[in-house]
């Protein structure tokens, strides 16, 4: 692709597809918009200002001034139509998940190896405020060394989200937690790189009849992980569906010599603690180290350079639609690999997969593999 040219792109599935700012970016096209249902497509047009709307991905997959795809939708079907669109010649982003299951994530991998055309996994919270302030912390060495982090994705009160307007059920209805995972592992890869090769995860069965029977044949509403890093560490994972708790995308990371916590929906964060050689006593007469305590001034990164101009304002998921946008878009533009390309996807992806598998054997750990990290 030349570089720096506009890249026209097709955006393809309604309501989350037209939370994106393609129409914006100075050097991108909305070539085509792309949804089954009519409400949604005409909501897509009147969004990007685009004429030219297809009802089916095939059809819009025959469109040849169409450069890229943005693809955005139902989970289970995330894999299949990113292989049509690369097979088609186009490039793509997809929302979360890359795949659900084993067998479609190593044909991804596959098919974006055999075709060398540009995948990106459209992951939020790789663009979090928070996660922006960690990977730049962790780039300077002011953790230390990360020995241990968490991340939860808390997401109950789904209900109306699992069933369509004719009663029957949205691909969300009995969707398992772990299916779900990059909310979470995005927290860790996407700061660290690290991989997960291990894991032993738990699920619970809330025994709410609406959600079985379920698609997925899944038991579990909410699902908490213990993963194994390449390099030793520990990261803990929960994905919530259900219960009495506020809805969060968070995480923490604890360092030797600094460590971060992210904002907590009860009111505490964004902190920073440090390590110190100061001493205090704790009400049992014990000594214990005293740490340094401080709020953490979460600093807007979508105000500053590491945008265009037109795109330096507030968007969806904490500011980070627009830097998805732009990383796809410049990407593109000077050939180049995104920050979330399919090797970094698919470890954000399949450890959720073999978590998913381990809660069912009862929490039996699991070794995961790391395929995809042979994509190039």
């Amino acid at each position: 692709m030349k570089r720096n040219r506009k890249i026209r792109i097709g955006v393809v599935g309604g309501r989350f597809g037209a939370t994106f700012q393609w129409h914006e970016h100075p050097g991108c096209i909305v070539q085509a918009v792309c949804e089954g249902r009519e409400d949604r497509r005409e909501e897509l047009r009147r969004v990007y200002r685009c004429d030219k709307a297809y009802s089916t991905l095939d059809e819009l997959l025959q469109d040849k001034e169409v450069d890229a795809v943005a693809l955005f939708t139902a989970a289970p079907d995330h894999a299949r139509h990113s292989v049509a669109c690369l097979n088609a010649g186009k490039h793509v982003m997809s929302a979360v998940p890359a795949a659900t299951t084993l067998e479609d994530a190593e044909l991804l991998a596959e098919t974006v190896r055999k075709t060398g055309l540009t995948y990106m996994m459209a992951e939020t919270s790789y663009y979090h405020q928070v996660v922006i302030s960690a990977r730049k912390f962790y780039e300077e060495g002011k953790f230390g060394q990360i020995f241990y982090t968490e991340a939860e994705y808390h997401h109950a009160g789904m209900e109306p989200l699992t069933v369509n307007p004719d009663g029957s059920k949205t691909w969300r209805h009995g969707l398992p937690p772990m299916l779900y995972p990059t909310h979470c592992t995005g927290y860790l890869v996407g700061v660290t790189r690290e991989r997960l090769v291990s894991v032993m995860c738990l699920g619970w069965d809330s025994g709410d009849p609406f959600y079985k029977p379920n698609q997925y044949d899944n038991p579990f509403q909410c699902q908490t992980a213990l993963f194994k890093t390449d390099r030793g560490n520990a990261f803990r994972v929960c994905v919530f569906w259900y219960g009495a708790h506020r809805g969060t995308e968070r995480g923490q990371w604890y360092g030797e010599k600094m460590s971060l916590f992210g904002p907590h929906p009860n009111g505490l964060g964004p902190v920073i603690v440090r390590a110190s050689q100061e001493t205090e006593r704790d009400d049992a007469g014990f000594i214990r180290q005293s740490p340094t305590v401080e709020a953490y001034d979460q600093p807007k990164w979508w105000q500053t350079e590491m945008l265009p101009e037109p795109l330096r304002h507030d968007s969806g998921h904490d500011g980070s639609h627009t830097f998805l946008t732009h990383e796809f878009i410049d990407a593109l533009q000077n050939d180049r690999a995104p920050a979330i390309d399919i090797r970094e996807a698919l470890a954000m992806t399949v450890p959720g997969i073999i978590a998913h598998a381990s809660a069912l054997a009862g929490g039996k750990q699991m070794e995961i593999p790391t395929f995809f990290d042979r994509c190039v």
